[in-house]
């Protein structure tokens, strides 16, 4: 029996790095919006559901502007996000059918992820049950100590810069979400912050996550550079 999969894509982010009064999902690369590219990709593949986060009040645009203009029939709900990106993420996965297997967590602003990454993400998930597509850096790291002095440098070979999608069972990603809600408070008092879904479930599920391969394009729109880069690519 074919596995049931579900893309959360988060597009309720202000985006103050960009330095645009218009979100950066919004910003138009090409003619088209930013976040119409992740959607498409989505809705081109082997993914069943898609769940769309966004700004609060964002709803009916997203409805009119995005799913309806572009045709795209795979979003089952338009959801509001929350305070932080992890907030968001529990609202996506509230709205996710019960009998899910499989949810792609991915990043609204990360316009060229492919099928073919979305694939390879597939089928590592299925055993692994926790994985997080990234690559390789290029560039040596290096870790600081409180003073801003260099603490250690990591093996080269072994650091990994981390993109979307992240990819769980449905179980695993619920349970590990609704840990987070109901102990977020604690978790400020020690100084965690939440940066990603991989950190969740290792946190709280105590699983091992597994690196799959994206690819160096998989970039995050942020600053206004990186929409010129997205264009070249594009070209």
């Amino acid at each position: 029996m074919a596995s049931h999969t579900t893309a959360i894509v988060l597009a309720a982010g202000q985006g103050k790095r960009m330095q645009s009064k218009i979100q950066k999902q919004y910003l138009l690369l090409a003619d088209k919006p930013v976040l119409y590219y992740s959607l498409k990709a989505f809705e081109d593949s082997f993914i069943d559901d898609i769940i769309l986060v966004v700004g609060k009040g964002e709803e009916e645009y997203c409805r009119t502007e995005i799913v309806e203009k572009y045709a795209f029939t795979k979003i089952k709900a338009i959801v509001e996000g929350g305070k932080e990106r992890y907030h968001s993420v529990a609202n996506g996965i509230k709205a996710i059918r019960a009998d899910a297997d499989y949810v792609f967590v991915h990043d609204g602003a990360r316009p060229f992820i492919t099928v073919e990454i979305l694939e390879r993400a597939l089928e590592q998930v299925k055993d692994a049950e926790a994985c997080v597509v990234g690559m390789p850096v290029k560039d040596t790291v290096k870790i600081s100590d409180e003073s801003g002095f260099v603490e250690m440098t990591p093996p080269r070979a072994r650091v990994w810069q981390i993109q979307t999608p992240q990819v769980f069972s449905y179980s695993l990603i619920a349970s590990a979400y609704n840990k987070l809600i109901s102990q977020e408070e604690e978790l400020a008092q020690k100084g965690i912050f939440v940066t990603d879904d991989a950190m969740v479930v290792e946190y709280f599920e105590k699983r091992k996550v597994k690196l799959v391969e994206g690819s160096y394009q998989n970039i995050k729109i942020t600053t206004p550079e990186d929409l010129k880069i997205a264009e070249s690519f594009l070209k």
